[in-house]
């Protein structure tokens, strides 16, 4: 039960500066809208764990504690892809940029 309570502080924390990002308009209004319902999600479980339990019986999982590893497994990989992702795009973009800089400096 203590450690209900624990998870629900630092849900709220999160919650907290997911919304004083969104203020200072750091993310936008869609990142806002996914992180938001992810992280009341999370609370939602951590409140009702016995709602993974029948999603996962559901499912064909064992336990609800399984089907919570294996989605946040599943959902941690997809952030890895999507960081990559963007990381790939930057790169890319930093060398057209270096590109057009040295194109410029060769025309003088």
């Amino acid at each position: 039960m203590l450690i209900q309570y624990i998870l629900i502080l630092i849900i709220l924390f999160i919650i907290l500066q997911i919304i004083n990002k969104k203020k200072a308009d750091n993310i936008s209004f869609r990142e806002f809208l996914f992180w938001l319902i992810f992280w009341v999600g999370v609370g939602a479980v951590v409140l009702l764990p016995q709602v993974t339990t029948l999603v996962a019986e559901r499912l064909g999982v064992g336990r609800g504690a399984d089907l919570v590893v294996y989605a946040g497994l599943i959902f941690v990989f997809y952030m890895i892809f999507r960081i990559f992702e963007k990381q790939k795009n930057i790169e890319r973009d930093i060398s057209k940029i270096v590109e057009e800089i040295a194109n410029k400096e060769m025309d003088k």
